[in-house]
């Protein structure tokens, strides 16, 4: 094989590669030999047919087959003479024009790892936040807990729902006087006033008696998830077999019980370690982003653009995806190609930072057991059906680059934790606000509403509901950095951590 060098600037390089015919013939031959042996054709024992004839049957296949080897053979001995470490996949072209027979010229363009400077740890000052649970938390956390699981008794025959009540009914739905599918239940429950059900429903609802049957008029929003049903005016049937009424939320030992606890005490226990998890989790974010913030202080040395690209790509799908369920679609997204340049510059801090992580690991000896990665593809394959879940698996086996993206998030987390034990870190409590306030003093506030319904019986009347404040700090987390060598697997090539959500229109984003 012939390599010529054409391309060298910056982290791009390029090169041409000449794969000889005679090259090429002598693998066709060899896998000719190969498979002779196998080939069953009528008129000849098994075993014996022709290399010709094998050659004139299977030849385009076979010869094809060796033109790939030969190519990847190459690609593989460049990498290695050349001591290259490619970035993302190289891009591989054949010249126009190649005939079987001929020398084949193969043109490949690659970006490569930058040098990453070893960054200086040994200077690492942090403050942690300690948010300590106190009584008074556990008690509000088990008051909301107790108004969470409410409890509701049969109402006496006259008394007439209110909000807050819960009522029991059958229901048809129809639209032009025709039950449509999907829209019959019975024994559905509602809780008046929850905001479960579409719009207008629940308050022609108010005032019914156990017994009572009834029709409503309502319309579906316009953004409803049955296609057929968007903006459709509709009728429903109503027959109201059960009003209840809620019981007072009471803290008790039956409120334990009635949750498979053995006492209240055991349950106050369980709310307070589920406080002291969510503090920690706090704590943790704050520090994280204090740490990487003074690693990317100083470092910033070049990184592949097509590294950065595909982080920003996944960034991009995510805003448009936000964008495309906002109430003014078209104004989000020109908002957010209005701010294309901070994007393509949070993408790039990612990436560098996940470099530098991933640098500071293998320096250290920071790796991912075995027995960790056994535990992910474990967890990773419960998402997929039962036949599915072994395909997975074998997947993630057989490609280096699926298995590096399922590593890297827990790699990321082994270096940081890492660096904390390397670092001077002083305590100092304070309380959960204001640790929330110096997180979200940090955050660009990106507030996406949700798009997903909440439904009954397939298309009993349900509305979408309200989301919950979405926020995220753009430049904050890095890439996750992959921890296989950088000349088998590029670092940092995992997917994004947290990626920013949209809302009306991008907020403004904090500085890298």
């Amino acid at each position: 094989m012939q390599t010529v060098e054409t391309l060298n600037e910056g982290l791009k390089r390029a090169y041409s590669l000449k794969i000889t015919a005679k090259d090429i013939e002598a693998r066709v031959d060899a896998e000719i030999k190969k498979v002779a042996p196998q080939i069953r054709m009528p008129g000849f024992r098994p075993g014996k047919v022709p290399a010709n004839l094998v050659r004139k049957m299977h030849g385009p296949a076979i010869t094809q087959d060796a033109l790939n080897t030969s190519i990847q053979d190459g690609i593989q001995q460049l990498i290695s003479e050349k001591q290259l470490r490619p970035a993302m996949q190289p891009s591989v072209a054949l010249e126009d024009g190649y005939e079987i027979g001929k020398d084949a010229e193969i043109t490949v363009t690659l970006e490569v790892l930058p040098d990453v400077p070893t960054p200086a740890i040994d200077a690492l000052v942090l403050e942690r936040l300690v948010v300590p649970v106190d009584e008074a938390a556990v008690e509000a956390q088990l008051q909301r807990f107790a108004d969470q699981q409410k409890r509701f008794d049969d109402a006496p025959k006259t008394h007439k729902a209110k909000t807050g009540d819960l009522v029991v009914m059958d229901f048809v739905g129809k639209v032009d006087g025709v039950a449509f599918e999907g829209g019959t239940g019975e024994d559905m429950s509602v809780e008046i006033g929850s905001g479960r059900l579409i719009p207008g429903f629940e308050d022609q609802i108010i005032g019914v008696k156990k017994g009572a049957e009834l029709t409503i008029n309502v319309t579906f929003p316009d953004d409803y998830a049955a296609e057929n049903l968007k903006g459709a005016a509709a009728t429903f049937d109503l027959v109201i077999k059960d009003v209840r009424v809620a019981k007072e939320a009471v803290i008790d030992e039956e409120l334990a019980t009635s949750l498979g606890l053995e006492s209240l005490e055991q349950l106050r226990g369980l709310l307070k370690g589920q406080i002291e998890q969510e503090h920690n989790g706090l704590t943790r974010t704050h520090m994280k982003r204090k740490l990487l913030d003074q690693l990317a202080v100083g470092h910033d040395f070049e990184v592949p653009p097509s590294m950065v690209e595909a982080e920003f790509q996944q960034i991009w799908a995510q805003l448009q995806h936000e964008a495309s369920h906002e109430a003014d679609p078209a104004a989000a997204l020109a908002e957010m190609e209005a701010e294309r340049a901070d994007y393509l510059a949070i993408a790039e801090r990612r990436v560098r930072l996940g470099l530098l992580l991933s640098e500071i690991g293998q320096k250290n000896g920071v790796e991912v057991t075995q027995q960790e990665m056994n535990r992910l593809i474990a967890q990773a394959a419960q998402q997929y059906s039962p036949e599915e879940r072994t395909r997975f698996i074998e997947y993630i086996r057989q490609e280096p680059m699926a298995a590096a993206q399922l590593r890297a998030p827990l790699y990321e987390d082994k270096v940081v934790d890492w660096l904390f034990e390397q670092a001077k870190i002083t305590d100092r409590d304070v309380t959960r606000e204001e640790i929330e306030a110096a997180i979200e003093s940090e955050d660009s506030h990106v507030h996406g509403p949700g798009c997903g319904h909440d439904h009954d019986h397939d298309h009993a009347p349900a509305k979408a509901k309200k989301p919950a404040a979405k926020k995220a700090k753009k430049a904050e987390e890095p890439a996750p950095a992959a921890d296989a060598p950088a000349d088998e697997t590029p670092a940092a090539e995992a997917k994004p951590a947290k990626k920013p959500a949209a809302k009306k229109a991008p907020a403004k984003k904090t500085e890298a």
